[in-house]
């Protein structure tokens, strides 16, 4: 049996996508294949790759990519799950052969003002919210 192909998507493919992405590979890589992209990538969140280590998850080596890419390509995806805020998930291109969309807004970590601990703790309440959220999805798809 092929695995679930889901492809999650947030603007910058540095936090909340690359989470999702190591959080369904993590749990439920027997069932899923997880990518992630943005529309427009850019550096990975340091603070999204310390939350993770800090539960046993190396993001550290990941790369951002562009959606965009991913489309010329003819990556075709049974699930596209969007990870940012509403307005940016409209900029989000359809796939050929997409079978779901979804939308699970998560905050941006890389918004947070403040010191890095006020930072860190911004990402693990991320890094949870969508843990949680994948554990709550991924049992009951098909």
């Amino acid at each position: 049996m092929s695995k679930i192909k889901v492809l999650f998507v947030c603007i910058h493919n540095s936090a909340r996508s690359q989470m999702a992405e190591a959080w369904l590979n993590t749990l439920y890589g027997d069932r899923f294949r997880a990518v992630s992209a943005g529309l427009e990538p850019g550096t990975l969140n340091p603070y999204a790759v310390r939350a993770m280590n800090e539960v046993g998850v190396d993001i550290s080596g990941a790369t951002t990519k562009s959606v965009f890419e991913l489309l010329q390509a003819d990556q075709r995806f049974d699930y596209v799950v969007t990870v940012c805020d509403p307005e940016a998930a409209e900029r989000c291109p359809v796939f050929p052969g997409e079978g779901s969309r979804l939308h699970w807004p998560f905050p941006d970590p890389s918004r947070v003002q403040g010191n890095d601990a006020e930072k860190l703790e911004q990402a693990r309440v991320v890094r949870d919210a969508i843990r949680r959220q994948i554990e709550k999805w991924a049992p009951t798809t098909d």
